[in-house]
């Protein structure tokens, strides 16, 4: 147990602890006795704390705290429940459990992360006027892991208003949301996913709270400026694009609020990593670079709770969504970094999204795409996510790429061939590679809170999920071919233009089954006995071939036999290749070993 804050059962009651500043009163009511409103006054402590011990009140309980404050008369729940009855319902006595460590698990390294984000209440969804829930995704897991990828990013699980919603907006931040499950729930599908060999990173929010059924809200009676009171900032730091809820970073009973929850979801359910929303908005007021709305107590904030972590469990890691290309958010602290182990990298997504959807191929920009694979922000190449579909880039008017590719036609030959080439570059690049749910089977919606995935299309579709799975393979290095998608070295060294070719190699060390070669058409058109410099001798053997039948009855097929490598010098390398490249396709290749 990591919290001495809000309700804290132990054999013989519980004791109760409550952050009220401006108060002049506190009681805590519950089942335990009869919701009677004065039977258990709590006592003033340093710093605005309150606290009372209760004989008799268990686990199981239901509760609310009495904020008297002058002429105002509150219920408050309590900002530390670790389960509530719903958002604007009773906080709930819940005894703290240790985590169910599985044996033989282990964290990956960033360098061997490959991502699967996926919100709960449509993820395991079939049918029904509700939204599935962790048990539910559960039952998926084996798929998951069928599929390859070892670590899954969740949506916010944190209580928010109403059934439905894509967890950006929490009322209760350390309560498991009630129409998903309880706290043994998550803690189940912890164990669940370890199990399985997949790690867990789960998705919150510290730029803002609610703005709906908040219940820190003036908490305890007091504001300024007719703002969010104790909790928050209450002048012109307060706006966020949320509401007037950005909390006070300056304040240290906050700091330690948010700092309590990033440790309490690492420590006590056991997940293996946290990805912070829009750290921009916590950096700054506006989310911009103007350094005229900088928060440095925001920045802090960052920088002290990720060394916190770093000591209270060593091997998790946390990932910034920030999208502003600011490569301090992953420079150390004692380097004035934020301290984050990886961000979310807006130029790879953007620039490689155009790409793809630009239906005139002259007009494909290649150097943009080049960028995107070579973009880090300092030596490791593995401090950036890198995906073409997440939450944000498939929702709120944009689509999912095959459907921006052939709006209305998402399954045809042109939206399948270009939502193929989008996967190479994104288990190919250095970087952690990340794909939101049914980007592997097609999935072609809009992604919004009620819309189950179309789980027919994993037949439908079969082809594509087999190509994801064996880009996936590769990535990792399954079969012992490709080594160097682990490591750090990458070189773009055919950049085509006219042709809209390109070609880069990965390595770690070099050599047979470690140097990885990819080539990727970006045209429609057939090119036959075309050229490429490769960086070392032996007979290259094609690894994957985009075009092929196995991956949909509608691709050419187009042969490409493995190559001995010809000695002469072409691309700045010193030998080269002959391969037949359809359209819209990519071949990977590496020496044999």
């Amino acid at each position: 147990m990591i919290l001495n804050k809000g309700a804290i059962p132990h054999e013989n009651g519980c004791v109760f602890r409550v952050w009220a500043p401006h108060a002049d009163s506190v009681f805590v009511l519950g089942s335990f006795n009869n919701w009677s409103k004065e039977a258990n006054p709590l006592q003033r402590e340093k710093h605005g704390w309150w606290k009372t011990d209760v004989l008799g009140a268990t686990p199981g309980n239901e509760y609310r705290y009495r904020i008297v404050s002058g002429s105002k008369d509150l219920l408050r729940m309590d900002p530390y429940s670790r389960n509530v009855t719903s958002s604007v319902g009773n906080s709930i006595i819940t005894k703290p459990s240790d985590v169910r460590e599985v044996s033989g698990f282990s964290t990956p390294l960033l360098n061997e992360t490959v991502i699967y984000e996926l919100h709960i209440g449509t993820f395991g969804k079939t049918s029904g006027d509700k939204p599935s829930n962790l048990e539910s995704a559960v039952r998926r897991l084996p798929y998951l892991k069928e599929l390859g990828v070892n670590a899954i990013e969740i949506m916010p699980i944190g209580e928010f208003a109403g059934a439905y919603s894509w967890g950006y907006n929490p009322c209760h931040i350390f309560a498991v949301e009630s129409d998903y499950g309880d706290p043994n729930s998550f803690r189940n599908f912890v164990k669940a996913a370890h199990e399985h060999g997949i790690a867990v990173i789960l998705d919150v929010i510290y730029n803002h709270l609610g703005p709906t059924d908040l219940n820190l809200w003036q908490f305890d009676g007091w504001s300024e400026n007719k703002k969010g009171g104790a909790y928050f900032y209450n002048d012109q730091r307060a706006n966020t694009p949320w509401g007037e809820t950005r909390p006070d970073y300056g304040r240290g009973e906050v700091r330690e609020f948010l700092r309590d929850n990033a440790l309490f979801w690492l420590v006590e359910y056991g997940v293996d990593g946290l990805r912070w929303d829009a750290t921009n908005f916590i950096r700054n007021v506006t989310g911009g670079s103007d350094p005229a709305g900088d928060i440095p107590d925001g920045w802090n904030l960052m920088q002290w709770i990720n060394k916190e972590i770093k000591k209270a469990r060593p091997g998790s890691f946390t990932i910034a969504e920030d999208m502003q290309d600011n490569p301090f958010l992953t420079k150390a602290p004692k380097d004035g970094g934020a301290g984050f182990d990886a961000q979310w990298d807006a130029r790879f997504v953007h620039a490689v999204r155009r790409a793809l959807i630009v239906s005139d191929d002259t007009t494909r920009d290649l150097d943009a795409v080049r960028d995107a694979i070579l973009h880090r922000y300092y030596l490791n190449g593995f401090e950036r996510v890198i995906y073409t579909e997440s939450h944000d880039e498939i929702a709120n008017g944009k689509a999912r790429v095959p459907e921006e590719v052939q709006p209305g036609q998402a399954s045809n030959w042109f939206a399948k061939k270009k939502a193929c080439l989008g996967a190479a570059l994104v288990f190919l690049s250095p970087g952690i590679p990340m794909i939101f749910q049914g980007q592997e089977f097609l999935e072609d919606d809009w992604f919004h809170d009620k819309d189950p995935l179309d789980w027919s299309k994993k037949e439908r579709f079969a082809g594509i999920l087999q190509l994801f799975k064996d880009l996936i393979r590769l990535r990792l290095n399954c079969n012992g071919v490709s080594r160097g998608l682990l490591g750090q070295e990458v070189s773009v060294h055919h950049v085509n233009h006219r042709e809209k070719v390109i070609a880069f190699h990965r390595w770690d060390k070099g050599g047979p089954g470690d140097t990885v070669a990819a080539v990727l058409n970006f045209a429609n058109r057939l090119h036959e006995n075309y050229e490429v410099g490769l960086p070392h001798s032996g007979t290259w053997k094609v690894r994957l071939n985009s075009d092929s039948a196995l991956y949909d009855a509608s691709f050419g097929n187009v042969a490409c036999e493995d190559i001995q490598a010809v000695k002469s010098s072409m691309d700045g390398l010193p030998f080269k290749g002959k391969f037949s490249l359809a359209p819209y396709s990519f071949l990977i290749l590496s020496a044999d070993s």
